[in-house]
């Protein structure tokens, strides 16, 4: 009876420490809708869908607009930071400082949207962003061209062609690292003012981290269109990655 009580004991404390191994490895993303400008309604609705995104997708999702949080120690528990339809100056010097050192050691950031319409003033953020936004026509369908089909936020697509309606946004200072993902015609639809050459998605590694950006998701209805959360999710994954 001794014996088998031991063996119990000892098959308790197993299970215990492998499931805490198993909670350990679940990545941990931040979402922040923190607004100094313009202000989506779909933010609320992009908040619902990302939560439960992370519990179908086996990752746990945190929301704040408290730029407080951005310090080294609370960033660190982090494997991405989602910067959902953020407008305007969100963060002060000392939490630019704390989020380009989270870059730096191998942290994971997700742009959506609005995001590019965010710290203007602050080169390194629009150079991890990709590009700043400039103007958008009115909302409106357009033809996406799929010009990567090997990264995860787009490999479930089969076609070369993408039709989606969203607020179609105009860019400055695009970095030419990136590395786009999907273009825009700008013949199929009208207001464009970027040309021959107008990426929409795209990602790159950036200063020792990752970071994905794409500019769907302006409206409430975009946050329950299942191709474009496979597009997102994807863009997550990437941004994850394997940190530092």
């Amino acid at each position: 009876m001794k014996k088998f009580l031991f063996f119990c004991t000892i098959l308790t404390a197993f299970i215990t420490f492998q499931s805490n191994i198993i909670l350990k490895k679940v990545p941990r993303i931040l979402v922040f809708s923190k607004t100094k400008g313009f202000r989506h309604n779909s933010i609320e609705a992009g908040k619902t869908a990302l939560v439960k995104m992370g519990k179908e997708k086996n990752f746990v999702v945190d929301t704040t607009e408290n730029a407080a949080l951005f310090t080294s120690d609370l960033l660190k528990k982090y494997a991405a930071v989602v910067f959902l339809n953020t407008t305007g100056d969100v963060l002060d010097n000392q939490q630019q400082t704390a989020f380009e050192n989270y870059i730096k050691n191998g942290g994971g950031y997700v742009g959506v949207h609005a995001a590019t319409d965010t710290e203007y003033d602050w080169p390194w953020y629009g150079k991890l962003a990709g590009a700043y936004f400039i103007s958008h026509p009115v909302v409106q369908e357009a033809r996406f061209i799929v010009k990567d089909k090997k990264h995860p936020s787009t490999k479930f697509l089969t076609d070369s062609v993408w039709m989606h309606k969203d607020e179609l946004y105009n860019f400055k200072d695009i970095n030419p690292d990136i590395n786009v993902l999907l273009t825009i015609d700008e013949k199929s639809y009208d207001g464009g003012k970027n040309g021959t050459f107008h990426p929409f998605s795209w990602y790159h590694d950036y200063d020792g981290g990752r970071a994905f950006y794409t500019s769907m998701g302006h409206m409430k209805e975009t946050w329950t269109d299942e191709m474009f959360l496979k597009h997102l999710y994807g863009g997550i994954t990437y941004a994850i990655g394997q940190k530092k």
